[in-house]
């Protein structure tokens, strides 16, 4: 199967500012109860998705392009780019904020714990 996935829009996802765009790599239908998301996440500069928890859940994002700060548990600010990996582990709370003047670009999953 070749999937040419539009972008889903979200307005101020999780409390953050501006519009992220996801593009879905497999529905959650197709994770078969094992997870919930693979997309590629855009989101533009002064862009950002709040801080939040995932709970059952690990979250990893892979950075693809553009400059971020990743915000971890500890509320520490993280400044990530191209290569960096990010994981979030079953209860943790994280967000991130695009720090560039391009698109932030990253993978991210949601799977269960």
């Amino acid at each position: 199967m070749v999937r040419k996935p539009e972008p889903v829009i979200r307005e101020n996802m999780r409390g953050g500012r501006g519009r992220v765009y996801i593009y879905d790599v497999i529905s959650k239908e197709e994770f078969l109860g094992h997870g919930r998301m693979y997309a590629k996440m855009v989101i533009p500069p002064g862009g950002s998705i709040g801080v939040h928890v995932h709970d059952n859940e690990t979250e990893p994002y892979y950075i693809l392009e553009g400059t971020g700060i990743f915000i971890d548990e500890n509320g520490d600010r993280i400044p990530v780019g191209p290569g960096d990996s990010c994981t979030i582990l079953p209860g943790q709370s994280h967000g991130i904020e695009n720090a560039g003047d391009t698109d932030l670009v990253f993978m991210a999953l949601i799977y269960n714990a």
